[in-house]
């Protein structure tokens, strides 16, 4: 391994932890912004924004694509786009750290799809990931925490984003990451504006909503579009998956240090089920590599 390539190992993986820390960052800011405007208002105005800034970024690598990859565009889009309406409703009823650790659950779920949906045989060692999540969800629940609409609804989501990864990876060519990338954000904006029918969207109520979704839209989103797709051309699928794993952790570690939930023992033992079953399916997949996750696609905060 040459020092340049070292070089571009270790930037894209501190890139990558960069990225994650800021997609933890905004469980937090989405549960205050949407406590003062309606979840599907705020989300058109935050994709809107972000589907500006991705076709005026990659206006060329869109004009080409073939009108194939444009469809399958549209169609992960509106996948990805109905994940991000559930999971932030679910947000608006539940504790930021469980809301990070459910949403983590699409990592546990692609596997599943990848077996139901292309025929992928699923080894014990996934099941036994499945169980561990499901524990460590129970142990977070019953810190005062019932497993209700808010949690389903963010499991679904999740379900949504798994559903996204397994099609994605079927889908996705080396040189059309960049269009692709931007026709889905452009569905995302779409599908969330259509929630707003039928007045539109509602503009953020003050400065402060203003610039949390200018973050979320331009640093969480855009920005953190163009480090994955950079990143990941430098790291092997699996140690990029491993890195996005640590998604939840900030995602908690935020609630905790941003006063919106408190340290307890079982968010830190139910977590850690949780990073534990994430991390089997992704270093542990059965034989012969039936089942892996492609590292383009795991993420779940646009």
């Amino acid at each position: 391994m040459s020092a340049t390539h070292r070089h571009h190992t270790l930037l894209a993986t501190l890139g990558l932890i960069a990225m994650t820390a800021v997609w933890g960052s905004t469980f937090v800011l989405i549960k205050d912004v949407v406590g003062r405007m309606p979840v599907a208002d705020f989300l058109a105005v935050r994709f809107a924004i972000a589907a500006v800034a991705m076709l005026a970024l990659f206006a060329r690598p869109v004009w080409r694509l073939g009108r194939g990859q444009l469809l399958r565009g549209l169609l992960l889009g509106l996948v990805y786009g109905c994940g991000q309406l559930l999971q932030t409703w679910g947000l608006s009823l539940i504790a930021p750290s469980v809301s990070g650790f459910a949403t983590g659950m699409y990592v546990v779920f692609t596997p599943i799809l990848a077996m139901l949906l292309l025929g992928q045989r699923m080894a014990g060692i996934v099941w036994l990931a499945v169980a561990l999540s499901t524990l460590g969800l129970g142990l977070l629940s019953l810190n005062g925490v019932s497993v209700d609409l808010g949690v389903w609804l963010t499991l679904a989501s999740a379900a949504l984003y798994a559903l996204h990864i397994v099609l994605l990876g079927q889908w996705s060519r080396p040189g059309d990451a960049f269009g692709l990338s931007a026709v889905q954000m452009v569905a995302i904006a779409v599908v969330c504006l259509l929630a707003t029918a039928p007045h539109g969207p509602v503009l953020p109520p003050d400065r402060g909503a203003w610039l949390a979704i200018l973050y979320m839209a331009l640093i969480a989103g855009a920005g953190a579009m163009l480090m994955q797709t950079w990143a990941q051309s430098h790291l092997p699928a699996a140690r990029a998956a491993i890195v996005m794993t640590t998604e939840p952790v900030f995602a908690a570690a935020f609630a905790v240090l941003l006063g919106s939930d408190v340290l307890s023992w079982r968010m830190l033992v139910g977590g850690g089920l949780i990073l534990v079953a994430m991390y089997l399916v992704e270093l542990l997949p059965p034989k012969g590599g039936a089942i892996t996750l492609p590292a383009e696609a795991v993420h779940h905060e646009v």
